[in-house]
């Protein structure tokens, strides 16, 4: 059975931003392509990434916006990597085992993206790709996060000013004058096997200028890697809880799989979909209680209760208390 593949919606709040900004109305935007209408606080939630890549490339050609993807690139920054993978390239000691680090965990970012470094001379390519892909259209939004995101990690180590001198594009795709002129001394290349940019061999060795505390992660925190559909759907779904999820033939179409495979997946889990979806609300709305100090009315409502009754007895029904007396006894003292 096919899977959905994941991208986190840090990546997308720069795209409805800039709508936003414009007057157009992000919400219907992502509605229209099956996403959240809202992303507030969600950036930390996974969304299908077919999907992000329709709602950019479907708001672009409405709102006649040149070079979408440089410019939502524009607004990310090294920090809205996630946390596990700036941990990690800040304890790398040299920027190679940085790179290489990026190799290894980058599923975190998106469930579906793989990095790669190849040797060229006297300079090396880091190459990424979205598996599954291959001949899809508009991909280069998508594909100026993949690449930007290595210009920042090599910055890291040789200076906030540094700059490839290659970005290249898997898509058929040539940025605008207008873009190329914040990169005046870098080439733009598309239509390649991968997207890529490329770094002096000279700088592989260069030490981190910041050192970070020693991850605590283990491999088996890996993020969307080899997730089968309910673990998929276990990340994906958080996301929806406060806007309406996605119908079971929603997921499905997803998945590239029909309703019936699906529900027999779940059913060998032993589960229904109501099941799966009562299990994702009590699981957000546990670590909302442990974690934060929203109020129980909110907490529920962002859980996807309809009404804050349905939430303690839902939560009653499974824990055998309430939601306040369980926020009580998890945080003891």
């Amino acid at each position: 059975m096919a899977n959905i593949h994941l991208t986190r919606c840090q990546f997308l709040i720069p795209f409805a931003d800039i709508l936003s900004e414009i007057g157009a109305s992000a919400g219907s935007f992502l509605e229209k392509t099956r996403l959240p209408p809202s992303l507030e606080e969600k950036a930390n939630h996974y969304v299908p990434i077919l999907q992000a890549i329709d709602f950019a490339e479907i708001a672009r050609r409405s709102q006649g916006i040149t070079d979408f993807g440089f410019h939502a690139a524009r607004r990310l920054h090294y920090c809205h990597l996630s946390e596990k993978t700036r941990t990690l390239i800040g304890h790398a000691p040299t920027l190679l085992v940085a790179l290489q680090q990026a190799c290894k965990w980058a599923s975190i970012e998106d469930s579906n993206l793989s990095n790669w470094i190849e040797r060229y001379d006297d300079h090396v390519r880091f190459c990424s790709r979205l598996t599954g892909t291959k001949g899809l259209l508009h991909l280069e939004h998508s594909q100026w996060l993949q690449n930007i995101f290595p210009i920042y990690m090599v910055q890291q180590f040789a200076g906030p000013n540094w700059a490839p001198a290659t970005i290249a594009f898997e898509a058929r795709y040539t940025p605008s004058l207008a873009c190329q002129s914040f990169w005046p001394n870098t080439r733009f290349l598309s239509g390649q096997d991968a997207s890529w940019i490329d770094i002096p061999i000279s700088l592989l060795s260069r030490p981190n200028q910041s050192r970070e505390r020693t991850p605590s992660w283990q491999d088996d925190e890996a993020g969307p890697t080899g997730y089968d559909i309910i673990a998929t759907l276990k990340l994906m779904l958080p996301s929806y809880l406060d806007q309406g999820l996605p119908a079971l033939a929603e997921i499905a179409e997803m998945a590239g799989a029909s309703t019936r495979s699906l529900q027999r997946k779940l059913a060998y889990a032993g589960l229904t979909y109501s099941d799966l979806i009562d299990t994702i609300r009590f699981e957000n709305a546990s670590k909302l209680l442990r974690d934060t100090d929203s109020k129980i009315i909110e907490i529920a409502f962002s859980s996807g209760y309809t009404d804050p009754a349905h939430f303690t007895r839902a939560f009653r029904r499974i824990t055998g208390v309430t939601p306040r007396q369980f926020r009580a006894q998890s945080r003891p003292g």
